[in-house]
């Protein structure tokens, strides 16, 4: 399947037309985005939608000596998600398991400085909030904000997405009000960098210039 979006700014574009299709936001809306790349998608759906923008820090669980995949999701609000199918597949005990939550751990409190006084500042009690990403690939990275927001009592859950394997959709919709996703595949061979003709790893200095924009 060849592109659907330009690049990350044009799928938040999408999105937001599509979340205003199905009557997504209500009059008190909060954009929640997980960095890195989904505050670039974040930042067009909240201009679009003249909504108020905020991060949520999710980091996956790395398979050792597999960076690029996950076993499960941290947030930092410390919930933990395991993929407990693929665990058992892998093999992976409980000290393995443990050291990679350590280590992910420290991750997430860096995130938190690094965007320290511009991120985590909003309160969705109340409000209708809307989980956007670049991508579902797993799904447990959005599964593990999910569970965290759902603690927060906010009036409604959306999850607002470009591209996503059917399997994570599976996973995610159920536990959400609203799932929206413009291009849902299947295959083992899904990757979310083929949903968009550019694709870059986003820094932190990009996210900084975002949430500084949206503190005005």
């Amino acid at each position: 399947m060849m592109w659907s979006y330009r690049d990350r700014n044009h799928a938040g574009q999408v999105l937001a037309e599509e979340l205003r299709r199905i009557n997504i936001p209500g009059p008190s809306c909060l954009i929640l985005a997980v960095p890195n790349g989904g505050v670039v998608v974040a930042e067009a759906v909240a201009q679009s939608l003249r909504a108020d923008l905020d991060v949520i820090i999710v980091r996956k669980l790395q398979i050792p000596n597999n960076t690029e995949a996950g076993f499960g999701a941290l947030t930092s609000f410390g919930n933990v998600i395991l993929n407990d199918e693929l665990v058992r597949s892998l093999r992976l005990d409980e000290k393995t398991i443990e050291h990679v939550i350590a280590k992910t751990r420290v991750q997430v409190s860096e995130r938190q400085r690094a965007f320290s006084g511009l991120a985590g500042t909003s309160d969705p009690s109340g409000k209708d909030t809307i989980l956007v990403d670049d991508g579902l690939a797993s799904g447990y990275t959005m599964i593990a904000a999910v569970q965290s927001l759902t603690a927060l009592s906010p009036a409604s859950i959306t999850v607002a997405v470009p591209t996503a394997h059917d399997t994570s959709v599976e996973r995610v919709r159920p536990l959400v009000n609203h799932l929206v996703c413009p291009r849902i595949e299947s295959g083992w061979s899904f990757a979310v960098a083929e949903a968009y003709e550019h694709w870059y790893d986003v820094p932190d200095s990009e996210v900084l210039e975002i949430l500084n924009r949206f503190r005005r």
